[in-house]
């Protein structure tokens, strides 16, 4: 997950969030769309310049605000891309996105997560290439994961999945990856008071050091502290504002580079990695 990133799966917050209904969305008093706007193309161009290629998603306004969170509806493994089940109601249209753009670009795909199971992609976390962790809770179901587990065990995969808790509720929602961000192969940046208490050990088992984001910086952004996008080992993409976690990498070798994105992630509860989904890494 954090091998350089070559091609990446986006959309553009300048149609998609348009017009949205920051209730409807649950979207915070912070949430601007025209400057949300503006953010997401600097995070664009920072994705661009580290050498990866972006892959639009269409560029129309059909009202599904949070599509410009393009890592949860599909995931992408060495033998083809799996169009995931969306635990969120709002969002269940934007499975078929995914799927339209791979067979445009040329991806396979691997199979599809059915109702009633439901993954979305910020659950599932490669602990290496043998290894997928997914996080059970309130958007991925255990019928999920026994669905993607059947995709890839033939292909030699072991796919584990992990209760987490309710934190903030329901419709603020604990993914998995709100409390892990891979920094490299054996480097991750994490808040360990939520971690899965078994995934917790299977890190430390498979040789991967921890590095823990501030705990008040975690808080004061409901987790978007931690979201940061590895563009290649121990290089990130981060939110600014929170300049002890920022710290903390660069004191385990990382380099880390920071955009302002109030109205786009801190409002919005998805930060950098939520608003990419890598398709190559290499």
């Amino acid at each position: 997950m954090a091998a350089p990133l070559k091609r990446v799966l986006m959309r553009r917050a300048s149609s998609a969030m348009r017009g949205a209904d920051a209730k409807r969305w649950h979207y915070g008093p912070g949430f601007d769309p025209a400057k949300a706007a503006i953010q997401h193309q600097v995070l664009a161009d920072l994705v661009a310049a580290s050498g990866a290629q972006i892959e639009w998603l269409d560029d129309i306004e059909d009202g599904l605000a949070d599509s410009v969170f393009t890592h949860d509806p599909s995931l992408v493994t060495d033998h083809g891309a799996v169009i995931l089940s969306m635990g969120k109601v709002l969002r269940e249209p934007e499975p078929a996105l995914h799927a339209a753009a791979y067979a445009r670009l040329g991806v396979p795909v691997l199979g599809r997560i059915e109702a009633p199971g439901k993954v979305e992609g910020g659950d599932c976390v490669w602990v290496d290439r043998t290894t997928l962790a997914i996080g059970r809770g309130v958007r991925t179901n255990q019928d999920g994961i026994q669905q993607m587990a059947n995709l890839l065990s033939p292909h030699g995969i072991s796919v584990y999945g992990f209760d987490l808790p309710l934190w903030h509720g329901e419709e603020a929602c604990l993914h998995l990856m709100s409390v892990i961000s891979p920094l490299a192969d054996d480097l991750s940046l994490v808040y360990a008071p939520l971690l899965p208490a078994a995934f917790y050990q299977m890190l430390k088992a498979k040789g991967i050091r921890l590095v823990e984001g501030d705990a008040d910086e975690f808080f004061a952004s409901h987790g978007l502290s931690l979201n940061v996008l590895p563009t290649a080992p121990r290089e990130v993409i981060a939110v600014a504002g929170f300049p002890r976690t920022k710290a903390a990498m660069e004191a385990a070798g990382c380099t880390a580079i920071t955009f302002e994105a109030d109205a786009l992630c801190i409002a919005c509860e998805g930060g950098p990695t939520c608003l990419t989904r890598p398709v190559l890494r290499a």
